[in-house]
């Protein structure tokens, strides 16, 4: 603070209070859209301790912008920060990768192939034979792990690139089967999150 107050006062109203509102509000917002999404996946206990921090922050950018009402540049920094906040939330969300989704695949080709190949790889699938427009068709469901996913789709396009498939977020599960857990950290995360589960 001191560091702060013994800056040039045209460089602090001019630069810096913009500047630290600016990252403010990327922080902030940023957490509140995760705290967004975690409500909608019923994380319970997250959900409120990110809303937490993020008022915190939020009501100190909002009073440097409360002591400095005639600078302009508090406004622009304001409104930048909150729209830099939500791409930088979406992005931290789409990285963490948290929660589960279903995929569905059909296909009007034989999938016995890519069945055998995503159960080789311990990925539970439930195949069906169904009637499209054209003609008969098999639809397979999974439970994946969002971390998995990407795997997932790379052995549909790999077996059938021309199948239809599409991705639904799911918001509770009760058990199902999954490939192994892969590294030490996200053994402890899930370990953690598994906890807070039994929390809730």
């Amino acid at each position: 603070m001191e560091i702060f107050n013994t800056l040039d006062p045209g460089l602090r109203t001019w630069l810096v209070i913009p500047v630290l509102i600016f990252l403010a509000r990327i922080l902030d917002v940023s957490i509140g859209t995760l705290r967004v999404i975690f409500v909608a996946r019923g994380m319970k206990f997250l959900a409120p301790v990110l809303g937490f921090f993020e008022v915190l922050i939020w009501l100190l950018a909002i009073g440097q912008i409360l002591q400095n009402l005639t600078t302009w540049q508090n406004y622009i920094a304001y409104a930048s920060g909150f729209a830099a906040g939500n791409y930088v939330g979406m992005v931290l969300e789409g990285r963490l990768a948290l929660g589960t989704a279903i995929l569905r695949i059909i296909t009007s080709t034989d999938a016995e192939d890519l069945v055998q190949q995503l159960r080789r790889e311990n990925y539970g699938v439930t195949s069906l034979a169904a009637e499209g427009k054209y003609g008969p068709v098999k639809v397979l469901f999974m439970l994946v792990s969002r971390n998995d996913l990407p795997r997932a789709i790379e052995l549909v396009n790999g077996f059938h690139p021309r199948a239809f498939y599409s991705v639904e977020d799911v918001r509770y599960v009760n058990e199902g089967v999954f490939p192994p857990r892969r590294g030490l950290l996200k053994e402890r995360y899930l370990s953690i999150w598994e906890l807070f589960r039994k929390i809730k």
